[in-house]
């Protein structure tokens, strides 16, 4: 990593040409309202159907193993309803995550008539991302799965196929939330069948055979326990990260010079939507939504720049102008 002189960009950037726009293609028109975010990824895409297709293993076998051929009506209607609906919010909430827009920057608007428009003034800079063309607000970042900058992007998590960002950190925060529910609840359910098998006939215990029943148990049980850890930690690091107003990748810059951050409670009613209610559990409720971004937003002052803003990586010096202009 080499340091980059930063009263030379600071003198530099405000030069709309410097910033060589002619090589952006004007934005594209804004897509009709409604219209699905969907990052086209192969490995993504893998990633979300093996997430489905586990929840609905666990379903099988919850059902179908433990819960229909037991004879404790009481048991098996409560622990059936409880099961499916947390598995039910948990698959919402991972099409939410996966299909909401994270917060993408609007691509190629580093035209010259736009950065001309905003009419820096001296100690005003703005920054344009290299990949996409865009010009990057405060706290915005580049995927290089999406292809886009993604305002306050956590991180890019293959199992979503998408960014977790300011519009769907909600959705995702949920999703880890029910899926190390319905583990939780898989793990006990498993454990009270296994003692009830062993005091009765391993043969009245399910429509299976012992050795099939025996084998879907530990699958389940190995899923389980893998899926509780796993989304555990994740619920932990989103909260923290929503609490402290500081998001992955933040924490991992180790920025140094402090910013203005939202009170801790203030965030957690902006991500989850509102004061505090039983929509913030529902995944069909959104958060709140930020303000379009407005002239100001595109416009950073220089003296507020960090050192890490003054760096580039080794990476970035393969593309042309990410020498000329930083690439957070």
């Amino acid at each position: 990593m080499m340091l980059i002189p930063t009263h030379h960009f600071r003198d530099i950037e405000r030069k709309p040409e410097y910033l060589q726009p002619e090589k952006c293609v004007p934005p594209p028109h804004p897509s009709p309202v409604g219209t699905m975010w969907f990052i086209r990824d192969g490995c993504g895409i893998a990633c979300a159907i093996v997430t489905w297709f586990l929840v609905l293993y666990a379903e099988f076998v919850v059902l179908f193993v433990m819960l229909i051929p037991s004879r404790d009506y009481v048991y098996s209607i409560i622990n059936g309803i409880v099961f499916n609906l947390l598995a039910f919010l948990a698959l919402a909430s991972h099409c939410r995550a996966m299909l909401t827009d994270p917060g993408a920057v609007p691509k190629g608007n580093a035209t010259k008539e736009f950065i001309e428009s905003l009419q820096l003034k001296p100690g005003q800079v703005v920054y344009k991302c290299p990949k996409c063309c865009s010009i990057k607000p405060d706290r915005a970042h580049h995927c290089s799965v999406c292809k886009r900058c993604i305002r306050k992007m956590d991180h890019h998590c293959p199992w979503v196929n998408n960014c977790v960002g300011e519009n769907n950190q909600k959705y995702f925060v949920l999703f880890t939330m029910y899926i190390a529910l319905i583990s939780l609840h898989a793990l006990i359910m498993v454990g009270f069948h296994f003692l009830h098998c062993f005091e009765e006939d391993w043969t009245k215990c399910s429509s299976f055979s012992p050795p099939t029943t025996v084998i879907l148990l530990i699958l389940l049980c190995f899923e389980g326990l893998l899926f509780l850890i796993f989304t555990s930690v994740m619920f932990g690091t989103q909260v923290h990260s929503i609490c402290t107003d500081e998001t992955g990748i933040e924490r991992l810059q180790r920025k140094q010079q402090p910013r203005e951050r939202t009170g801790s409670w203030e965030s957690v009613k902006e991500t989850f939507g509102g004061d505090f209610s039983l929509n913030w559990c529902n995944p069909f409720s959104g958060p709140c939504h930020p303000k379009p971004l407005s002239d100001r937003d595109w416009v950073r002052q220089a003296d507020s720049l960090s050192d890490t803003e003054n760096t580039e990586t080794t990476e970035e010096r393969k593309d042309e102008d990410s020498t000329e202009v930083i690439d957070e």
